[in-house]
């Protein structure tokens, strides 16, 4: 039996951060950071069943060609990505009744449609790219018991070997290859890096002085075999890492709104977005 501290519900049986009841989410979900693009994706929904939130955490269940989604608003980093993975998690494998696990596992369908820069000359501002690998360079996974394949194990090694002097140990996920078959056949893929924030973890520098420098061109220098990281972001490599530690199947698309090489931003982002979320919707 799962505590009532380890696994907290609200008054009305809903799980506390999503403020969710177990029938209100789909097996298929998409991921956005924003709350406010919640609704840029539902609006394409046939049909609206579910309108739900709290704080940064807002969700529209609904059916697009009689299958069933849920858009779920994760907010910004891989803390509250650990809140939402968990709590969906529970949804749909813990019976909230006798507060165990259910005898039969159900594996759910998760795809990010989040912003991203572009580390790589050739990547333009525009490209829809999907993540095949991501690089951890949080804290998350610190905390967690996970199994690692081979070759996200080699590219670990190949990480730390590369940033010389970090603290910590970066860790790798996997995309799923069935989702990678399923949405993202046609789209040029990467190896995606995560940080733990938007400014210094990023290699900004606004009107601090930084640890690493000379992040972005660390990175952008980064090879194994034909191997690059292409892209910098602050969610896809939890999402990841916990959806494989959990069994659930991930994906992460990522709309390109910035060249780090070339310091330059997008002058239409939000449609570059829009187009995002219309390919993936036309694959789900």
């Amino acid at each position: 039996m799962i505590a009532d501290a380890e696994l907290i519900l609200n008054a009305d049986g809903s799980i506390y951060h999503l403020n969710l009841l177990p029938e209100d989410l789909a097996h298929t979900i998409i991921f956005v950071g924003d709350p406010d693009r919640v609704p840029e994706v539902s609006k394409y929904f046939d049909r609206i069943e579910v309108k739900k939130g709290r704080r940064e955490f807002i969700t529209h269940t609904g059916c697009l060609r009689d299958k069933r989604i849920s858009v779920i608003s994760t907010g910004i980093g891989t803390d509250n990505i650990d809140i939402v993975l968990n709590e969906i998690d529970a949804l749909v494998n813990v019976d909230f009744a006798t507060r165990s696990l259910k005898t039969h596992l159900t594996s759910l369908d998760i795809i990010r449609i989040g912003t991203s820069g572009s580390i790589q000359g050739d990547i333009k501002m525009g490209t829809i790219l999907a993540s095949e690998f991501a690089i951890g360079f949080d804290a998350l996974m610190q905390y967690y018991v996970k199994s690692y394949s081979e070759e996200e194990s080699a590219i670990q090694s190949a990480i730390q070997q590369h940033f010389l002097g970090l603290t910590f140990t970066p860790y790798v996920g996997r995309a799923s290859s069935r989702l990678l078959h399923q949405i993202a056949s046609d789209l040029p893929k990467g190896m995606t890096m995560t940080a733990p924030g938007f400014y210094g973890p990023q290699g900004r520098a606004v009107r601090s002085m930084n640890v690493f420098p000379d992040l972005i061109q660390k990175a952008n220098s980064f090879r194994m075999g034909e191997r690059s990281i292409t892209n910098l972001e602050m969610e896809t490599a939890g999402i990841y890492a916990l959806a494989n530690m959990f069994g659930h199947h991930a994906l992460s698309i990522n709309a390109i709104l910035a060249s780090r090489v070339n310091d330059a931003f997008a002058a239409n982002p939000q449609q570059i977005v829009d187009q995002a979320i219309r390919y993936v919707l036309d694959r789900v």
